[in-house]
């Protein structure tokens, strides 16, 4: 397809922004200078309307096409922050920040999205407006849920959301993806327990926080094994165990863990949260203690629209000759969800290759899956908004 000779033409100076990201990683909403020059590179291509500060720190891009017959506005996004990891990676344009790096691809995504953009500006083939989005804080800081919460759909009516994400592991410059649930739902759980402390010598002196804790994180599992439907899928992990002794002859009186619940299914999500208290409290009452049970919800299931997965991948198909529909979901999490919630549009993965996996100290995005990813955000917009 046209577009895909464009980018290939366009790689090296796309290129050249990705690895400017790559030394320059920003974290959660501090990507200033990212946002700055995302900004400032929209205006240069001739952007209609770039709007900075939008959820704290996003920008949106407003380019129109040649007519505006449909009415339509298709939104396509993309994110910018990198995470608190030292890299390993060992290139020339290793990351120069200590302690931050570009170890998601948010680098590639952000662009990838600015060279589809300055085609789109270039060219303007389609019936409509496309707004670019740029956004702060996925990795936990909920940025997809600032701009939304800021009026990103209604201030520039979006009517359809579109983003994309590398995946390692697969073909680069591969597309998948499926219907519905394309990502988990994640949500953060805390649990003290409560007992009395006591001398290990003497057990029957004290309530036994360590025994209690144990049984629960044994018993929380029943909660998947027992209580989800068996074609739906949950995961409840218990990751981290502290109390307050460090004594190898003492009981502790509080044990605090840290954990997390994913959940692919709406419904299922709501049952996990009053079938962890029913557990914990049960177990608790058993031995004599108390346990204080803290459920944060974190960003929801990522849902992709039948229609709108379709349409994803038929761009997809038309830039790389095939596309996976049958993937399997991740239990990882994405706030792109929070867009998805407000509008109906899908989330598409973008083979990296056999490289090392996101969150990796060595991962690094692949360069040579930018045409392609370029080419599925800027045809999205020419297949939904085509010129009469």
């Amino acid at each position: 397809m046209p577009v895909k000779n464009r980018m290939a033409e366009l790689l090296p100076e796309i290129t050249a922004w990705r690895h400017d990201f790559h030394e320059n990683p920003e974290i959660g909403y501090e990507v200033h200078r990212t946002a700055g020059k995302v900004a400032e590179l929209l205006r240069g291509f001739g952007a209609d309307e770039v709007v900075e500060g939008v959820g704290r720190t996003g920008v949106v891009g407003v380019i129109r096409g040649r007519t505006d017959g449909s009415g339509r506005v298709i939104g396509l996004r993309a994110d910018m922050d990198a995470l608190p990891i030292t890299e390993r990676t060992g290139v020339a344009y290793a990351s120069r920040s200590p302690g931050a790096m570009h170890a998601c691809g948010h680098d590639g995504h952000t662009a990838m999205l600015l060279g589809a953009a300055k085609y789109l500006a270039e060219t303007r083939n389609f019936d409509g407006t496309a707004v670019v989005i740029f956004q702060p804080a996925e990795e936990g800081g909920g940025g997809g849920l600032a701009m939304i919460e800021d009026g990103l759909a209604e201030r520039w009516g979006i009517q359809e959301f579109y983003g994309l994400h590398n995946m390692p592991g697969l073909p680069t410059g591969s597309f998948a993806i499926r219907e519905g649930a394309m990502m988990a739902a994640a949500d953060q759980l805390e649990i003290v327990v409560t007992g009395k402390g006591s001398h290990a010598a003497k057990p029957n002196d004290g309530i036994d926080t360590l025994l209690i804790s144990a049984q629960m994180i044994v018993a929380l599992q029943s909660i998947v094994s027992r209580n989800v439907n068996p074609l739906k899928s949950a995961v409840v992990s218990v990751c981290t165990i502290h109390t307050d002794s460090t004594a190898s002859n003492v009981i502790p009186e509080v044990v605090r863990m840290k954990g997390t619940a994913r959940s692919l299914d709406p419904d299922v999500r709501e049952m996990i949260e009053p079938s962890m208290r029913r557990v914990c409290e049960g177990i608790a009452a058993a031995h004599g203690g108390a346990v204080d049970l803290i459920f944060e919800r974190g960003y929801p299931v990522t849902m992709n629209a039948p229609e709108a997965t379709l349409h994803a991948a038929e761009v997809a198909r038309a830039v790389s000759g095939e596309v996976d529909m049958s993937v399997d979901p991740m239990m990882a999490s994405e706030d792109f969800s929070y867009m998805l919630n407000a509008r109906p549009g899908a989330y598409i993965f973008l083979g990296n290759g056999d490289t090392a996996m996101l969150h990796h100290p060595a991962y690094n995005f692949d360069d040579d899956a930018i045409p392609a990813g370029s080419s599925w955000l800027a045809g999205m917009v020419e297949a939904r908004m085509p010129v009469a």
